[in-house]
Formats: structure tokens, sequence, C-alpha cells
């Protein structure tokens, strides 16, 4: 049982050398978890006795005003080494065999964190006493609630203070010393009220009374330490602490006790209760419920421990890996997210991610639907038929085919493909730069790095510019191919007829008769389709080329080029992280540094069911 007590030691001091003192709400917090004793007190109503009594030693700072300005966690060691020494949390491996520079440093330590303004601070200061006087016990030493400020302290002090003791004991996992000075009205304990405010039915509360010897004569306390008076569950218990002339004298600590003793046992009052009277009592009685308690709480609190490492590296996974420190690593970082966005952008492309299909859909319904919308046919009326190739004869009618009028006819129907050819080239482009910002909005490694997320944008938005640039001037090309060389076997296979191609000594208007000018325009029709047909097919292929292949394949290239250029301070500019982020990656490891350790601890101790 003892094993438990040790291990709520470790974790505790675990808990302040992480930063969980049970304040921030932002983090989970084990401390909140861990089972403790909290010792509450007026101002003069003997806390400081009680637990030099329970120690065995002079060791607390003493004086006027508020001595205690942060909480001290008291962690009480059984050893069988009659060497009685102490440790602070802050100065490990220092041991102070002299109590009264335990005193010293208690005091120092508290200027440290407060200043001398005498102000307080939620920090907690961690003293270990390792004794053979001592039962394995931990507890936690708070201000003492106070009614004015002294000493120059602003008014705050007093509200402070009982925040700061709120917030330890209103915590389900902490048992409530509460402290009354016998010689005072129990209705006006600082004690009994705030511990009846957070624990109306006592369940947690442990009463102490204090000062029983300095009651006046004709009174005693047997109501309140019977219940009587003011009933717990737990019954109270009575202390008779060293005098201020027997502090000022350096009484013995064992001698006082057994003093105490022998006070209780001698008084008439007070013999019957003798028994479960006396610090040394207080302690064995709060060691052995501290033990029955953290034995309730081991498998609760290993379930909320298991679940917040979870947790944990969850959102560390979420937020990312840390800024490396040279500009080597900065620039693998920075090329490590470039390679997870360009993955992420390549998904989209082959299926595995949404959007690539759409590519797919330009080539086989808008590219066709726009080809169509050209109605060669009407270009091919037998008006416009008669219009070019009279315009292309000039002066000089053709004598067996209009060969200028076909080509001018062909030319100016093929010609008006460029349009859809470069319709579909932009309408790629539209769907490549979707991708883009949907792959980065994908790419939570950017998420953290605004600079280079846009950066890596910009680039990206870029390259694609380029590549539709280089796609518009092939596929463009494509046409002009089929506008600069016509396929001349298509008219040799068509039936020739001289006489209908027209006799020079003919008038113009016999020549350009309407079943010629039909004919005419059918066979144009024909070639064009053909053509249509062939482009329909090789336009996708030049923008697959020049697109959408370049994009899967070079979209970050030039980016790349460029970083390679780019000094140390440079790259640090593209990898500014929020402040918050950082700060919170740092808080998150801390406390997950916190939880795994108390999961080792836990684990490491057996104890019986």
């Amino acid at each position: 049982m003892e094993n438990l007590i040790s291990l709520v030691n470790r974790l505790q001091r675990a808990c302040t050398a992480l930063g969980d003192y049970g304040e921030d709400s932002a983090l989970p917090t084990l401390w909140d978890a861990l089972p403790s004793i909290a010792v509450v007190g007026g101002q003069s109503s003997g806390k400081s006795s009680v637990l030099e009594s329970i120690v065995g030693k002079d060791f607390l700072p003493r004086g006027s005003g508020i001595v205690t300005r942060r909480p001290l966690v008291l962690q009480l060691h059984r050893i069988d080494d009659s060497r009685e020494y102490a440790e602070f949390g802050h100065l490990q491996r220092k041991k102070f065999t002299d109590f009264a520079a335990v005193r010293k440093e208690i005091a120092d330590e508290t200027d440290r964190e407060t200043g001398r303004s005498k102000t307080i601070s939620s920090v907690p200061i961690y003293l270990s006493i390792y004794s053979p006087n001592v039962v394995n016990l931990t507890l936690i030493d708070l201000p003492g609630l106070t009614k004015v400020a002294v000493d120059g302290q602003p008014e705050s002090v007093v509200h402070d203070i009982e925040n700061m003791v709120r917030s330890y004991i209103e915590k389900p996992n902490c048992i409530i010393l509460a402290i009354s000075p016998a010689n005072q009205d129990l209705a006006t304990s600082d004690a009994i009220k705030i511990s009846r405010e957070v624990d109306p039915k006592g369940e947690r509360t442990f009463g102490v009374l204090t000062k029983i010897d300095l009651m006046d004569k004709g009174t005693d306390a047997v109501e309140i330490l019977e219940g009587r008076a003011y009933r717990l569950p737990h019954p109270w218990i009575g202390v008779v602490n060293r005098s201020q002339a027997d502090i000022n004298k350096n009484v013995d600590m064992i001698a006082a006790r057994r003093r105490e003793r022998e006070y209780f046992s001698s008084t008439p009052e007070y013999k019957h209760l003798a028994h479960r009277m006396g610090s040394e009592h207080l302690g064995k009685v709060l060691s052995k419920h501290l033990e029955s308690v953290i034995k309730s709480r081991i498998p609760g609190l290993q379930s909320l421990i298991n679940k917040n490492i979870i947790d944990l590296e969850m959102e560390l996974s979420r937020l990312g890996k840390p800024i490396a420190t040279d500009a080597g690593g900065k620039l693998y970082m920075i090329m490590e997210i470039c390679r997870f966005f360009d993955g992420n952008f390549k998904e989209h492309l082959d299926g595995v991610r949404p959007g690539g299909d759409k590519v797919y859909n330009v080539f086989d319904n808008q590219l066709p639907a726009a080809l169509k919308r050209l109605q060669f046919d009407k270009h091919l009326s037998m008006e416009n038929v008669r219009k070019l190739i009279t315009e292309a004869d000039g002066y000089q009618p053709h004598l067996i085919a209009p060969e200028q009028g076909y080509r001018r006819l062909i030319e100016s129907s093929v010609i008006s493909i460029k349009g859809p050819a470069e319709a579909a080239v932009d309408a790629v482009h539209a769907i490549l730069k979707d991708l883009v910002h949907k792959a980065i909005s994908e790419t939570s490694e950017l998420k953290q790095y605004p600079s280079l997320r846009v950066e890596v944008s910009n680039a990206a938005v870029e390259s694609l510019e380029r590549m539709r640039d280089e796609s518009k001037k092939a596929t463009l090309q494509l046409v002009e191919m089929e506008c600069s060389y016509l396929t001349v076997d298509f008219f040799r296979k068509l039936p020739q007829d001289i006489e209908k191609g027209g006799n020079p000594t003919h008038s113009i208007f016999d020549r350009y008769n309407d079943s010629y000018l039909r004919r005419i325009g059918s066979n144009v029709l024909s070639y064009v389709n053909m053509v249509c047909a062939s482009l329909r097919n090789s336009i996708p292929k030049s923008i697959v080329y020049c697109q959408v292949r370049e994009a899967k394949r070079s979209l970050l290239d030039h980016f790349f080029a460029e970083l390679g250029k780019k000094e140390g301070n440079q790259l640090g500019k593209l990898l500014d992280e929020d402040p918050t982020i950082m700060q919170r990656r740092v808080s998150l490891a801390k406390r997950l540094e916190l939880y795994r350790a108390a999961q080792t601890e836990i684990d490491s101790v057996a104890w019986s069911k």
C-alpha cells in the first residue's frame, strides 16, 4: 500500500516539472485526477504548527501577515535510516539536513516566483522529507485565508487566496484538512465555511481542532471533538501545538509530541478521546485514508491516462512536425510538405480522390458538343459555297474543278475548330487549377504555414498557366496543320465529272448551277467532318500530353529550382507557422510526456485489490 502514496508523489512531481497545476483548461490535466490532501485554515489558525507536528521538524517560514504565498506540496517518506533530510523539486539531488536551511529556501523560492511584492502564485513548491519519524503522506499547504490585505499587499489578495484555495479543494479527488482554532467560535471558522461550500456533506473533510490548551478556563472542545457541535463523517481530531515560547526555545518536536499525548491522556475532559487525538494520530489517519482513496482511483486514473494519451497524440499529429532549425532541415521539410501536396494532386487525377473525371468529361461531352455547335452544313450552304468559290476564282474562272474554292471552303470551315479546341484547353486548365486548390486544402502540413501555402499555390498555378499556353499552342497547331495540308486522296477518290466542272464558254451563272454547288458543298462537308472526327481524337491527346501529363510530372519543378537558391532566413519565412500553434505543440508535447511517464509509473506499481 505504501507504493500507492509514493506513486502519487512521483506523479505530482512530474506534473509540476511539466507545467500541470490543474489550471490550464486548454490542456487535459492529470493534477486534478490525483488524490491529494489540502490543508486549509485562516491565518493564525495553527496550520503551520499542525504540519510541523506531523513532520516532527521546524521547517516552515513564520512571521506576521501572509507568510505562505505559494502552495507547498509536502511529500513525507518514511525510511529506516536514522538520517533525516529534505529535497526540493527545483533543486534535485541537493539534500538538506539543516531544516533551518529548508525554511530559508521555501521563503527564497517563494520570492523568486512572486518577487518581494508579497503577491501570491499558484505554482507549487515541492518539498520531500525523508525521516523514520513520519508516515507516508502527501499534504498541500495552501496560503492562509484572510479578511484583510496587509504589508502593502493589493486588496485583491484576499479574493486571490480564496480563489486559489477553492480551486484546490473543489476538486472531487481532494481531501480537505480543515484547521480551526478551538479558542474561536467554530461558526466563524474560515476553514469550515469554505469546506462546507465545496463539500456540503463533509465526505471529503477532516476537521482538526488546534489550540485546545488555550481555551478559556471552564470551557472545553468536547462537543466539537465528539461531533455534536458540527458533525462530520470523519471524526474530529484535536491537536496541541507548541507555544510560541516553546518555538523560541527550540523545544524538541519529539518532546512536544510526548507532551501532547500527556495533555490528552491526563486532562479529564479528553481522557476518553485520547486514543484518537494528537498530531501523530492525525498523520496515521490521513495516510491510511489517502491510501484507500488512491487505491479506489487507480482504475479510473489508468483509463483517463490512456484516453488522454490517444487524444494528445491525435492532436499532435494534426498539428504536424515542429520546424527544423537549420537551413538544410528547413529545405528538406519544405520539400517533404510539397511532396505531400503533389501526391494529393496526383491522386485527384488518378481517381484515388475525386475530380480527375472532370477532365474526361471535357473530352467526352464538352468538346464534341462545341464541335457540333459549329454547324458546318450551314456554313456550306449553296449561297456561301457560291460566294467563296466565285471569290476564289478571281478574274479567271477555273478550268476543270474549283480547287482554290475548295481550299477556301475547307480552310474557313476547319479554322473554326480552333474555338472549341481553345475552349477545351481552358476548361482543362480550370479543372487542374481547381484540383490544385483542393489538394492544397487537403494537405494538412500546408495549413501550418500560410506563407508556404501561398507560395506553393502560386507556383502551381503559374506552372499550369505555362502548360496551358504550351497546350494551346500545340493544339491550335493541330488545327492549322489540317488547314495547311489537305488529304488529297480523299478528293481523288471522288467521282470526276469534267462537264460538271464548268465550261469556260458558259456564263458564270451556268457554271455554278445549284446541282454543281450542292455537290461541292457535300464533298467539302464530308472532308471537314473527317477532319473534325480526327481532331476530336487528337485534341484530347495534345491537351493530356501538354497539360495533364506535365502537371503530374513537373508541377513544382520550377518552384523547387527557385527554392534551392534561397538562404536559411528566406526558407524560415516560408515556414512562418502561427506562434499559437507552435506554443500549442510544445504544450501538448510536454503534457504527452507527462501522461506517458504516468502510464509507465502506474504500470510499474503492483497493488493489492
